[in-house]
């Protein structure tokens, strides 16, 4: 069968230049958004032109130009988008809801994957302000995408292993510490931790895969599985150093976002729900779900430990 046709949207983000380096790798025509609004942001101009360079094509299309999406849509098969929805960053989710009207209008795509990545966002209702705005945000275009009629799939990937295993799970901190840590509660809440390429090559893998269309992919690498006191054993094992430990209460960390920015709130409530309420493992996948690793066994993903050498 001959392997669709993908547009990336977000390419030279975070996760996005990952999905096309991984769509390139498994053999798609890989076609990637060159937006306009960029400038002359020459980092992102060079990672475009070496993309080029690998064989993607570059396509010019801008959020403000409703029918360059089109156009650029109807060249491809499936469309991914990978724009940020990380207020440390930059929060554009909404911004998705004008390619759901050029996918719409375009008619020809067989699969949407809107730029999700990380916590399930149907089982987020509960989330507390101002963090819930990710959540209720990703919401809103999937029943954009769904009244539409648009074929999908929805990718969780749990944690990106940069921003948790870097720092021991700690807020703020993106390498691990050599000398002390601090433990939510006990430590003892189980996330999981996925490496970003082995995300890219996962959601790669299910843009052609019947099983998957309408359905949530979530990535739960098996030894990847593990609490954060779990993490700080497996970084001392590899420094040959226990660290000092010490804990905050789950109300110490909510009372900490008092006069903190917004997008540290944000973060702050996300980690709340991740390290305390363990709201990435305390649910069994239903029928409206897939689990990553079962469907692709010969994709060897990277294990904590392994991804953790690099910092020793």
């Amino acid at each position: 069968m001959e392997k669709s046709k993908v547009l990336i949207v977000g390419g030279t983000g975070y996760i996005g230049k990952r999905l096309v380096k991984a769509s390139l790798a498994q053999g798609h025509h890989t076609y990637v958004l060159h937006r306009p609004e960029i400038g002359v942001d020459i980092e992102k101009v060079q990672l475009l032109l070496s993309f080029k360079e690998q064989g993607a094509r570059l396509v010019s299309g801008s959020f403000n130009d409703h029918q360059s999406l089109v156009n650029a849509v109807k060249l491809v098969d499936v469309v991914i988008c990978a724009i940020s929805g990380v207020h440390i960053r930059s929060h554009q989710i909404l911004l998705q809801l004008k390619l759901v009207d050029a996918i719409k209008e375009a008619g020809n795509v067989k699969r949407f994957l809107p730029s999700e990545f990380g916590t399930d966002p149907s089982r987020m209702g509960h989330a507390l302000e101002p963090g819930r705005v990710t959540f209720d945000d990703k919401m809103v275009v999937r029943k954009a995408i769904e009244e539409a009629g648009i074929p999908f799939t929805y990718i969780s990937a749990n944690c990106f292993a940069g921003y948790f295993l870097g720092g021991l799970c700690q807020p703020g901190f993106i390498m691990p510490p050599r000398d002390s840590v601090v433990l939510f509660g006990d430590g003892n809440v189980k996330a999981i931790y996925v490496e970003e390429y082995d995300i890219a090559m996962y959601t790669i893998k299910s843009v052609d895969d019947p099983r998957t269309l309408n359905k949530t992919v979530y990535i739960r690498p098996p030894e990847n599985i593990l609490s954060q006191r779990e993490v700080v054993q497996i970084w001392e094992k590899l420094i040959g150093k226990e660290l000092q430990k010490s804990s905050i209460s789950a109300e110490q960390l909510l009372s900490s976002m008092e006069g903190q920015p917004y997008e540290q709130q944000v973060g702050i409530g996300h980690y709340y729900h991740v390290c305390f309420e363990g709201c990435l493992t305390n649910f069994e996948i239903g029928e409206e779900g897939l689990e990553a690793c079962e469907l692709y066994p010969e994709i060897k993903y990277t294990t904590v430990e392994d991804y953790m050498k690099r910092y020793v």
